[in-house]
């Protein structure tokens, strides 16, 4: 949105009451205009010679701004609008601008004269522009991932057609926060992460999409696809096809007032190609008003608008594929999948594969990667702050859950990524996931399979939760540099042994569809819980290394507004079993002063759902989906809860 628009050359005017002119101009742009609303972006250009700071821009416009962001409406009386600095970018220096967007009602208008006041100059300026075809950011995903975790939720209905650009946007974004040396975050002697040499609370949750979300097999436009688009909130059918009105900025304004100054943010090599189709109309499903023409421009814009609204973003490599998405557990992953077998279910991946040798028959669609092309990702995705002009990229989560890997094999790996990472920006830090209890699955030999040590076997970790070995045979880089970033789940993403009640023994040892075709009851005690984690990677914060928690959440009502399979297999329990376990761990986490990223932000994930509510319902309202609600006060409680350090 900010490198793409089309400005017309802006009318110059002189500085009123100020012998030298052009001390400051502005240009109102029209991003796009939808007939019902329009998209609009004032840039004020400082040309003067000194700093020009505390800034307002005034004009008059017969319409109803409803959400603004970059600036703060400091009055509104008839059609004169007066627009105040936001706290980040209220100083521009010489040569510099920033720009401030906006969404008003109606639509059809035309942009209009804007005067620029401030300390340091002021002057009247005019400008106008032609509407740009494509707006502000974008949205749709696959779901969580962990253990067994399903793969996603589903849209209920098909994309629309519209026309896109495959080309990816190449200039430098400005941003008002960025500088020349970035921002540089380390780790300290305590574990603690900073940000220029301060400490760094984490408030994080992920924001996913782009890493590809799974379409059901009878969606009458993708079929089986795997489109990467940012969920936003703001569908094309919603409403009778007028969409929500929300956009990414007011998103970004209600995380941020929540508290959040973090991102988790995934994404796949497929992200990073501009020209791939599963990344283009017709297969996104954002309104018009939002939509991004390529999943490389939605990433570019993000990160920008991120960057803009004082959030840093940890960029996380969440597959090797946006077709197999949650499923890979190493780069080169191949069937079959952990959901091979799974009974009422759309969204097998079988005919897919990373690997570009021994793949089993079936597989119809290659993706090959490997170690090297792994490594040539993680090299782009640090660049991306001195290709951006930005300075917000806290880091790097490296591979998504790689589970598939012995602790000796994924430590060789981590360390290759460092040096990759740091030959291109040394300013990031690399977030460090853990295995699993086996490895080898996907490897081309699935009836041979390697057994890794996790401690107590009746702890069993969560795909990357895995960190028993860390501690004795750490990877060989700086501590300064590493975070491990284990993943744990409760029940509404994968029913564990460990869950089982103890009241039934023929119980024991079940998990997963087996417990739940057994109608085993689900007890979660802490005091069986808390070893497990303290084993797989608690005891790491206690030997001073940062540890963030890289997923945890769930489905508080589950198994209620669970995909269906779940509702039908586990009816039987009581909704709040999954609000015990998360509760458990962040009290657990508060008394080991670890922090963590919530999944999810956005509420598209079939298995946890989101802070954010949803008016999806796979049962009443198939429709809903895409449609975001306010923030659930039950998880906000939880949030509050883990940043404050407050142990309940």
């Amino acid at each position: 949105m900010y490198r793409l628009l089309k400005r017309s050359a802006p009318l110059w005017l002189l500085c009123l009451g100020a012998p030298s002119a052009f001390a400051a101009q502005a240009t109102m742009n029209v991003v796009n205009d939808w007939g019902g609303g329009f998209q609009g972006e004032i840039v004020v250009v400082n040309d003067e010679a000194a700093t020009l700071s505390n800034w307002t821009a005034e004009f008059d416009l017969p319409v109803e701004i409803n959400n603004l962001w970059n600036g703060i409406i400091l009055s509104h009386q008839g059609d004169h609008y007066v627009v105040g600095a936001a706290a980040y970018n209220s100083s521009i220096a010489p040569g510099s601008q920033v720009s401030f967007g906006f969404t008003a009602t109606p639509g059809n208008v035309s942009p209009v004269p804007v005067s620029v006041a401030g300390d340091g100059g002021s002057s009247s300026s005019s400008s106008s522009s032609s509407s740009s075809s494509s707006s502000s950011s974008s949205s749709s995903s696959s779901s969580s991932s962990s253990s067994s975790s399903s793969s996603s939720s589903s849209s209920s209905s098909s994309s629309s057609s519209s026309s896109s650009s495959s080309s990816s946007s190449s200039s430098s974004g400005s941003s008002s926060s960025s500088s020349s040396g970035g921002a540089v975050f380390r780790v300290d002697d305590s574990g603690n992460i900073t940000k220029n040499g301060d400490v760094f609370p984490m408030h994080c949750g992920s924001w996913f999409g782009l890493e590809g979300r799974h379409e059901p097999s009878d969606d009458s436009t993708n079929p089986s696809g795997a489109p990467m688009e940012l969920y936003m909130g703001n569908t094309f059918w919603a409403n009778g096809g007028s969409g929500t009105g929300r956009t990414i900025q007011q998103d970004m304004t209600e995380i941020t007032g929540m508290g959040i100054n973090v991102v988790r943010f995934p994404v796949v090599p497929q992200t990073l190609d501009a020209d791939d189709p599963q990344g283009q109309a017709p297969y996104l499903k954002n309104h018009e008003s939002v939509r991004v023409p390529n999943s490389r421009q939605a990433l570019e814009e993000f990160l920008i608008a991120a960057d803009q609204n004082n959030i840093e973003v940890m960029l996380d490599l969440h597959s090797c594929s946006n077709y197999i998405g949650w499923r890979a557990g190493r780069f080169d992953a191949r069937p079959p999948y952990a959901d091979a077998t799974r009974d009422n279910y759309d969204y097998y991946r079988e005919d897919s594969s990373c690997a570009a040798t021994n793949n089993p028959d079936g597989v119809t669609r290659i993706q090959p990667y490997d170690r090297d092309a792994w490594l040539e990702t993680l090299r782009q995705l640090a660049s991306l702050e001195e290709e951006l002009g930005i300075d917000n990229i806290i880091g790097i989560d490296i591979f998504n859950e790689p589970w598939d890997y012995t602790w000796d094999e994924w430590k060789t790996h981590v360390e290759e990524a460092y040096a990759a990472i740091n030959e291109v920006n040394p300013n990031l830090l690399l977030f460090v996931q853990g295995v699993s209890a086996t490895a080898d699955n996907q490897d081309g030999t699935p009836d041979t399979i390697t057994q890794v040590p996790h401690g107590d076997e009746f702890s069993n970790p969560n795909w990357g939760e895995n960190l028993y070995e860390a501690g004795a045979n750490p990877p060989n880089i700086p501590k300064s540099r590493l975070v491990f970033s284990p993943h744990t789940y409760g029940p509404s993403v994968f029913v564990q042994s460990m869950f089982m009640d103890p009241a039934q023994p023929e119980c024991e040892g079940l998990e997963g569809d087996e417990a739940g075709d057994a109608g085993c009851n689900i007890v979660i005690n802490p005091d069986l819980l808390r070893p497990g984690w303290e084993e797989h990677f608690g005891y790491l914060r206690d030997m001073g290394y940062a540890v963030v928690v890289g997923e945890f959440g769930g489905n508080l009502d589950w198994p209620q507004k669970a995909a269906i399979r779940d509702q039908d297999r586990w009816g039987y329990i009581q909704p709040g079993v999954d609000a015990e376990w998360q509760q458990a761990f962040v009290d657990y986490m508060v008394d080991k002063n670890i922090q963590a990223c919530y999944w999810s932000i956005n509420p598209e994930s079939g298995d946890t759902g989101g802070w954010y509510g949803h008016a999806y319902d796979p049962v009443s309202n198939t429709e809903g989906w895409g449609e975001w609600q306010d923030f659930d006060q039950r998880k906000t409680n939880l949030l509050n809860e883990l940043w404050n350090g407050v142990d309940n």
